[in-house]
């Protein structure tokens, strides 16, 4: 039964509409109008155009952030992937770690991404949960209350190299330079910030799991299912992704089915400052990166059952 970790209020949460203006060489944003609440938020999502994708002005509704983390894990790196049942678009995804940035961090979204990465991202060992930092400070213990987290060993989150092109918050330019686009679909800035989280090597039996918040009877609700872990790994060979998928449990990788998968926009096609698909099929993905799509290894027993049938074919054909 998956357990619960924490109950929030979501009137609680207050973010602000942003206006935007693109140039081929930056990107700036600030925010314009009165806070709004999650539903307001939503409502606002609504699909939106520009003509120039390199060059536009235009309000949207919210800004996001999202972590492209690496892990390093017993000499490997992996992209981490976590599900996600996406209520206001009727699908599921799998996605980068990601939020929405409230009102009070629309100036620092790097602080609301490593927050992302402390609530979604969660590392047990059969001696407790690992807590981490990130560059000097500490990550907080999302679920102290409910999970017992250890004081060693330790992971670290550390910021990789930032995107060629400039974001800007009014004239601040954003620290860790995260990538960013405009999603068309639900009118919203989204920056991706590009992390690497190393396990310590101390960390042995290492499960991940992956805890999102959901709204239930007017209350934001995390659990945390075993059954269930939601956190996916893509292995990387000289950092590029290679065609598998996995779960990693109890210190070993276990192979996840990938027919059928969508990931989220964050895997698809960028065209200047904007992103115009909602999702992208997991094989359409791996061709758009020189990749073959695996082949479906057969069993032994449908191997002999297809060759029974052929037998069979080639009998009548013969009578």
């Amino acid at each position: 039964m998956p357990q619960t970790l924490i109950r929030k209020n979501p009137g609680n949460f207050k973010t602000l509409p942003l206006f935007v203006e693109a140039t081929p060489q930056a990107l700036a944003y600030q925010s314009v109008g009165m806070p709004q609440n999650f539903t307001q938020t939503l409502e606002r999502r609504q699909p939106i155009a520009v003509d120039d994708p390199e060059q536009f002005s235009i309000e949207l509704a919210n800004l996001g952030v999202s972590v492209r983390l690496t892990l390093a894990w017993q000499g490997r790196d992996y992209w981490v992937l976590v599900r996600q049942r996406r209520e206001d678009r009727g699908d599921v995804v799998l996605k980068l770690i990601s939020g929405y940035v409230p009102a009070h961090e629309l100036n620092l979204p790097l602080h609301t991404a490593v927050q992302e990465v402390a609530e979604e991202c969660l590392l047990e060992t059969p001696g407790g949960w690992l807590n981490g930092r990130f560059k000097e400070t500490w990550l907080p213990d999302a679920y102290g209350g409910a999970l017992k987290y250890r004081e060693t060993p330790t992971f670290d989150l550390i910021p990789k190299a930032g995107a060629a092109r400039t974001v800007l918050c009014g004239a601040q330019a954003l620290i860790e330079q995260p990538r960013a686009y405009v999603h068309l679909p639900t009118a919203s800035l989204q920056l991706v910030y590009d992390l690497r989280l190393e396990v310590p090597k101390e960390a042995k039996g290492l499960s991940l799991y992956h805890v999102d918040e959901r709204l239930e009877n007017d209350q934001l609700v995390a659990r945390l299912s075993r059954k269930r872990p939601d956190l996916y790994l893509i292995p990387l060979d000289g950092g590029k992704p290679l065609p598998e998928l996995y779960t990693l449990r109890k210190g070993e990788l276990h192979a996840a089915p990938t027919r059928g998968l969508f990931l989220a926009e964050s895997f698809a096609s960028q065209e200047g400052w904007v992103v115009r698909e909602e999702r992208v099929k997991w094989k359409d993905w791996l061709h758009r990166q020189g990749l073959e799509v695996p082949a479906v290894r057969r069993s032994g027993l449908k191997k002999v059952a297809t060759k029974a049938r052929a037998l069979i074919r080639l009998a009548r054909h013969k009578l």
